[in-house]
């Protein structure tokens, strides 16, 4: 094969995968690489509600000083969110109006919430701060994930719900 045709051949198989690519990205299309849900592609569905608790979501992190923390400690990748943060998968635990207590565990609105014990440091020895509970503000959400160490709202709080992006839908996934 001539040195003209390798490199046509190359550029054509290039720009096949960059559209390819692009073509997912905007019909909603992510690749999950962290171990809080499983691995693989997953797909941003439109919500036309507010979130529901035990729904699966995609949501922006705001740009505030615990997530540009989490985002140096490398618990966040760097996205297309505020703060080229990226989208974080969880499952909505609460709700604006009820109430977090935060202890050993998490209870919502006196109930236990199953896989919620806290750490008071991370898998490298430093240290977490937990939320210190009270009642979810309007327009917020209180985010978890079954997953040990998750960095969720056990230690951030309630976040504001203008970040939702959709419920979170797996295609193509799988379990390490």
């Amino acid at each position: 094969m001539s040195r003209r045709r390798a490199i046509t051949l190359i550029a054509i198989a290039a720009m096949t995968v960059t559209t390819l690519i692009g073509m997912g990205w905007l019909g909603g299309i992510r690749l999950n690489l962290t171990p809080s849900y499983p691995l693989g592609l997953w797909r941003i569905e439109a919500l036309d509600r507010v979130a529901a608790v035990g729904e699966l979501v995609f949501i922006c992190p705001p740009d505030t000083p615990p997530f540009r923390l989490a985002r140096e400690r490398g618990y966040l990748r760097r996205g297309l969110c505020p703060g080229w943060l990226s989208p974080l998968i969880k499952t909505v635990a609460a709700i604006e109006g009820q109430r977090v207590d935060i202890g050993a565990s998490v209870a919502i609105d006196g109930r236990l919430l199953a896989h919620s014990q806290l750490h008071a440091a991370d898998a490298k020895g430093r240290a977490l701060a937990p939320f210190a509970g009270g009642i979810v503000p309007s327009a917020h959400l209180f985010l978890h994930s079954d997953f040990a160490g998750s960095y969720d709202s056990r230690y951030f709080g309630p976040i504001p719900g203008t970040g939702l992006l959709g419920r979170a839908r797996p295609i193509l996934v799988f379990h390490p």
